[in-house]
């Protein structure tokens, strides 16, 4: 077929516009595309820091199960394969069932919270830096994560209430 150009035919004027609309249904589905990742990024996100809630939950539960399950004086574990397997007892006694992954690093390392003298494990929180999406209405226990600005700010700490005040 002859260029239409160089044998000077005319182009159809019609000729243009099928190419142009599916420029501009690229670009739209693009622009859809970008909005539905971003939206799923943000909902990943959530699911995530709900994960990180519940297993900082059972690290808190697993340490306050441990410290008073102490024989004699109560005491915290030196390390979470503590919770694992009490060393403490003469039976086998867990208080985890596993080291949990932290949702926000996809590892099992974990920051820990330690007593004054650096020996033992109060509470973990996450080593991830990243900011939060959630920053208010958080349970009575999480009070304390209302405003922070990284999840490492997130501590699940065990801390014994003095006597006679009520668990």
């Amino acid at each position: 077929m002859a260029n239409p150009i160089a044998s000077g035919d005319r182009l159809d004027p019609q000729a243009g516009v099928t190419y142009i609309g599916l420029l501009f249904a690229i670009a739209i589905l693009g622009v859809g595309l970008a909005a539905a990742g971003t939206v799923w990024h943000t909902m990943s996100q959530r699911n995530k820091e709900a994960e990180l809630l519940w297993v900082g939950h059972q690290y808190r539960e697993a340490i306050k199960q441990y410290y008073h399950a102490s024989p004699g004086a109560s005491g915290y574990p030196t390390s979470l394969n503590d919770l694992l397997k009490d060393p403490r007892q003469l039976g086998i006694r867990r208080y985890l069932r596993k080291i949990y992954v932290d949702p926000m690093t996809g590892s099992t390392d974990w920051g820990l919270v330690k007593t004054p003298d650096q020996q033992r494990i109060t509470g973990v929180y996450s080593l991830s830096e990243g900011e939060p999406i959630k920053s208010a209405n958080f349970d009575e226990v999480d009070k304390d994560f209302e405003g922070k600005s990284s999840y490492q700010e997130w501590k699940f700490v065990f801390s014994p209430v003095a006597p006679g005040v009520s668990a």
